[in-house]
């Protein structure tokens, strides 16, 4: 029997096509190179390789794209004709999950597979990044916490499966092991992107711009080869570090090379693209036309159905786009929902008052836009996103409450930003204001009451 680089049996396999499946594997977990590619190799060497095609639908399914899911479907009809192993359909029935959009279904059971088969190395990394998708920081260390005891240094992918302990370090908001356990990895592997953008994950969230700066610098050739899944989401996390320091130019120069100099259609650089563009605004910067491109580029990823978190990012380039007629597209969409699946509880119950307040937003009405963004910021961590992601939401939520002259709610707002980033460029920006259109409040009163 052919087994993998952990030892699982691989029904349908053979030699020939254990090579290429082997380096899609390797791709899929490094974010570098073409998976899909190998694994159309690997599937015309051996036809009936279950695991090579399960592969293939893990990667459609958790694009999050209408295109890939409808592609991820046709994917899951044809293994229903394979024959395959206990673990081999217990991947299935978890595609099958995701696909449903019962994303924490899902989860769970991907937890109790990871569990029978802590090696199975796809299988983690496809339960952590479902664990991402529906924002589970708790279970994006703890699925990994519960099988690293198992590993050794000497297993080939134990590097990898380190990376996703950092990630899930951090978001759990263990900053220093994240960082040690994120470096050691890439001691191991360097080219780990994941494990990368975990250290530097945890940079964002100390407020350590500077150093940001220079690990992404320093680091460059190692994630941002054009062969790199995540070069735009690493340059993404660099741009942070420039805008927290008020470097815009260098912000909107990393937009329009590494982020849309060759417009990627992803649906996760478009993320990237779309919360860029929005950060720059609530910055002052004016971006002139590049919403107009992203806009365009959204139209085949935005159908306010398959996954809420990338239809609000949507809405943000439709909104910079003046395409009225598509936000209430998606927002109508969003509505009709009916209820029966996870996504579209996420949709009503989290992306109705997110993106309200952003349309909201944009168009001025801050007193409405704080009074959903509010709302909205303690349960959105419930449909996606990393906390640096969703910081954008707390971003906007001050911004309005200064505009709308709710100086209390804005100065309460920053104190609490700066109790996490005390230094933070940006939030003492949004503290000085906050006190000083409060103190112009104060004696514009005592003025009044003299006369």
């Amino acid at each position: 029997m052919i087994t993998d680089n952990q030892g699982h049996a691989l029904s349908g396999a053979t030699t020939e096509a254990l090579t290429f499946y082997e380096q899609a594997a390797t791709a899929f977990q490094l974010y570098r190179g073409d998976p899909m590619a190998r694994l159309a190799q690997a599937t015309a060497a051996a036809p009936r390789f279950a695991m090579a095609h399960i592969l293939q639908a893990h990667l459609l399914a958790l694009a999050t794209e209408p295109g890939a899911a409808a592609m991820a479907q046709e994917a899951m009809q044809a293994l229903r004709q394979l024959p395959m192993n206990e673990r081999e359909a217990s991947h299935v029935a978890v595609i099958q999950r995701v696909l449903q959009g019962e994303w924490t279904e899902a989860a769970l059971a991907m937890d109790r597979h990871n569990v029978q088969h802590p090696y199975d190395i796809v299988a983690l990394q496809a339960g952590h990044l479902i664990d991402f998708y529906r924002a589970s920081a708790r279970n994006l260390r703890d699925r990994i916490a519960r099988v690293l005891p198992h590993w050794s240094a000497d297993m080939p992918g134990h590097s990898i499966v380190l990376g996703m302990y950092a990630f899930g370090l951090e978001e759990c908001g263990d900053y220093a092991r994240a960082e040690a356990v994120g470096r050691e990895a890439l001691d191991a592997q360097p080219l780990d992107c994941w494990a990368h953008h975990a250290v530097a994950h945890v940079m964002e969230m100390q407020g350590r711009a500077q150093d940001g700066i220079g690990w992404m610098t320093a680091r460059q050739p190692h994630w941002a080869g054009d062969d790199n899944f995540f070069k735009v989401h690493n340059a993404w996390h660099g741009a942070l570090c420039h805008l927290e320091l008020g470097q815009t130019d260098a912000v909107l120069a990393l937009y329009d090379g590494t982020v849309r100099q060759t417009p990627s259609a992803v649906v996760l650089d478009l993320v990237d693209a779309s919360a860029l563009l929005w950060r720059l605004q609530l910055a002052g910067v004016d971006v002139g036309g590049r919403w107009t491109e992203l806009a365009q580029t959204w139209d085949a990823h935005a159908d306010g159905r398959l996954y809420p978190f990338n239809d609000w990012h949507a809405v943000m380039a439709y909104l910079g786009a003046d395409r009225a007629h598509d936000v209430r597209r998606l927002r109508d969409a969003m509505r009709s929902a009916d209820g029966a699946s996870e996504v579209s509880r996420w949709a009503a119950d989290t992306g109705h008052d997110l993106i309200e307040g952003f349309v909201a937003h944009w168009r001025g009405e801050h007193e409405r836009a704080v009074q959903h963004l509010y709302r909205a910021r303690h349960i959105a961590n419930r449909f996606g996103g990393s906390h640096a992601q969703r910081d954008i939401i707390d971003w906007t939520l001050t911004e309005s409450a200064l505009r709308a002259g709710q100086t209390g709610m804005a100065e309460a707002l920053a104190h609490e930003r700066l109790a996490l980033r005390p230094h933070s460029p940006v939030n003492r920006g949004f503290l000085r204001r906050a006190q000083a259109t409060k103190a112009t409040s104060r004696a514009n009163r005592r003025v009044a009451e003299a006369q």
